[in-house]
């Protein structure tokens, strides 16, 4: 879903599927990796809480309002997440239409 409407939207197909592998592809900006960083830090916060190290490299690209919503859309998309797991939501076998 999120795929498609990306794509619509201009952007490259290359780099919406080089997410899961961003540390090693080279299509991402410093901002870009700052994000990321960021969201799996923000996930993984019942392993290991973020230091003020990898906030000071967040606010090296960011400022404290964009890290406000960047973070707020890191934990909603999280509960989405959750809420699809835990409902056992599956994944549809054959693509919406126009996909």
């Amino acid at each position: 879903m999120h795929w498609r409407d990306l794509i619509k939207q201009g952007a490259d197909p290359r780099h919406v599927n080089a997410l899961a592998g961003w540390r090693e592809a080279p299509l991402f900006s410093e901002r870009e990796r700052a994000a990321l960083h960021w969201a799996e830090l923000v996930n993984a916060i019942l392993a290991r809480e973020p230091t003020d190290a990898d906030f000071a490299a967040l606010q090296a690209h960011f400022s404290d309002n964009d890290i406000v919503e960047l973070s707020y859309a890191i934990a909603v998309i999280k509960a989405w997440n959750v809420l699809n797991v835990s409902l056992r939501n599956p994944i549809p076998e054959h693509p919406a239409p126009g996909f």
